[in-house]
């Protein structure tokens, strides 16, 4: 197929018909320097995912998934990143003194020869997609530029300063500024939920959640702690006067084309203060987003309960379970109904147009009951409360919803009939309860096997004890660079969806245990269990048994 016309190659693969074909080439004459699979791609006829398979076909070069490709850090600083940024590519890896490039155009010889003479090195190209590329140069070379920033910083506090002498409302220094921006950059494209800053007797280490779990990302000396903590906390606009109390914060901030959007935590601790900054991402990459992550089964289920014109529903699950994002989801459908939309949160995550949004503000004495008051004499048609922490907020909706409002808020519980006995803990009365609660999402983040290092294996006599049948197969990660040698990359949310009907409210006013409310929900509304579903994914290899058993578990 190499010599064969790209043109014929697409339509010989049924990307496109000989007319547009034709169409094509006639557009092509009126400007010549345009490519003809450029023209193509313009005019709509094909993905930019077709494009590079026929290219790649045409040019018997392969097409990869950069995200999912063990890339070499020695390679990457092979070339400035400024060429990177310039041409679209990036260095993956080296092979027996040859540069493997990920490249996006591969009939841009200029610049993979501009490349070769920068690295004085023989070149072998592969295809990646563009917003792949980029996403890969943001990543590694702020991967390498935080590593860079790390030995900077050590060396000049080395040279001229000594832990005793660091003023902490001094000016901060550069290289600290450039370290601190470097983390941030690298934790947002490794999708870092959360970074910590702690400090030791003569350490400082960096740490990392991803994917639910922590990782150590780099040690330092405890000499910079300071100048750190206070170049954070003036981002944050929190005092930096102030050491022997816990203090919050907020920051947005751009640094090159990225948007940082954060919250920070600051606390006292034995040898310092240690900052933890969470990302509150607004573009988090969702398995099966149309349906809020959710199976179809489920998802007909909870359009089915969104449906009620009024009423209460609990989306819950512990701290990071990704409740909030499946809230936002949700709020965004519930806009194309003809309705006024008002939220209470501590914060705002991401600001959604055409919702009226409140933040929490504990210090001006704006808490979720006197905010959700408020709201309560705004016309609201549909109110999102961000968490229902105590008995209060909870009376406060519950009373809401039953006065004709759609009230979506989040609980603490382990499973979705939990939620009912959290509600009675919290005082509401179960006739009120069972008059006002529509429906219950419980929900889970499942990690995935790394697609690097996954491989299949005989389980173990315990294992298959936890899944409670005998599969012969199940996979999991050995442990990679990819990976961070977790074993695990990605997540993906389980559900368990309980629709509130006639004969659960009737068990909710009697008082019934919550086994029997269970068991009802099972076999006679057939809901979907969270062991269930975690079950199907480790049968699908795209989890592990180890994971089903901390869900099991909880």
């Amino acid at each position: 197929m190499k010599n064969i016309p790209f043109g014929e190659v697409l339509r010989e693969l049924g990307y496109i018909t000989e007319e547009q074909l034709q169409q094509a080439l006639k557009e092509q004459a009126k400007d010549k320097t345009q490519r003809l699979g450029t023209i193509i791609l313009q005019l709509g006829f094909i993905t930019e995912q077709q494009l590079l398979e026929a290219l790649g076909q045409r040019l018997n070069i392969p097409l990869i998934n950069i995200e999912t490709y063990p890339v070499s850090l020695a390679a990457v600083i092979k070339i400035p990143r400024q060429l990177a940024q310039k041409y679209k590519l990036i260095a993956i890896g080296e092979k027996n003194g040859v540069l493997i490039l990920a490249v996006n155009d591969p009939l841009d010889l200029y610049a993979i020869e501009d490349i070769r003479q920068v690295t004085n090195l023989p070149i072998e190209i592969k295809i990646s997609k563009l917003n792949s590329i980029e996403h890969a140069i943001e990543y590694y070379y702020s991967e390498v530029e935080t590593s860079q920033a790390v030995k900077k910083i050590e060396t000049e506090i080395a040279a001229t300063v000594s832990k005793a002498n660091i003023q902490e409302d001094e000016d901060i220094d550069t290289p600290v500024v450039k370290f601190l921006n470097s983390l941030l950059l690298r934790g947002y494209f490794a999708h870092v939920s959360d970074i910590h800053i702690e400090i030791y007797e003569d350490k400082t280490v960096i740490r990392n959640r991803i994917d639910g779990m922590i990782v150590d990302y780099t040690t330092m000396s405890s000499a910079m702690h300071a100048s750190l903590i206070v170049r954070l906390k003036i981002m944050s606009n929190m005092d930096i006067a102030e050491k022997r109390l816990p203090q919050d914060g907020h920051f947005k901030t751009n640094i090159g084309d990225v948007e940082i959007n954060a919250r920070v935590s600051v606390i006292p601790t034995v040898y310092g203060e240690k900052a933890v900054i969470r990302f509150l991402y607004t573009n988090t990459t969702i398995d099966h987003s149309e349906m809020f992550g959710m199976s179809e089964d489920n998802y007909l289920k909870l359009v089915k309960i969104l449906g009620n014109p009024h009423g209460i529903i609990y989306i819950t699950g512990p701290t990071g379970s990704g409740k909030t994002t499946t809230l936002y989801m949700v709020l965004e459908r519930l806009l194309k109904k003809n309705a006024n939309i008002s939220t209470i949160e501590d914060p705002v995550e991401r600001v959604i147009n055409r919702i009226n949004q409140m933040q929490v503000n504990n210090v001006s004495g704006l808490t979720f009951s006197t905010g959700l008051r408020a709201l309560l004499r705004q016309d609201p048609d549909i109110i999102m409360v961000g968490e229902t922490r105590d008995a209060e907020t909870a009376s406060i909706s519950v009373r809401a919803s039953i006065t004709g409002h759609l009230v979506l808020s989040t609980l603490h519980t382990n499973d979705a009939v939990s939620s009912i006995a959290r509600l009675v803990d919290m005082d509401v009365p179960p006739y009120m309860i069972a008059s006002s609660l529509v429906g219950v999402v419980a929900q889970r983040l499942v990690r995935k096997v790394c697609p690097q290092c996954g491989y299949e294996y005989d389980p173990e006599s315990t294992e298959k004890e936890i899944m409670g049948i005998d599969l012969e197969k199940v996979r999991r990660g050995k442990g990679c660079d990819f990976c961070l040698q977790t074993g695990y990359k990605g997540r993906v949310a389980i559900h368990e969806v309980l629709d509130i009907d006639k004969n659960i409210r009737r068990m909710i006013t009697q008082n019934a245990m919550m086994d029997d409310i269970y068991d009802y929900a099972i076999h006679e509304q057939g809901v979907t269990t969270l062991k269930d579903s975690v079950l199907q994914l480790v049968k699908d290899g795209i989890t592990t048994v180890d994971e089903m058993s901390a869900i099991t578990y909880s």
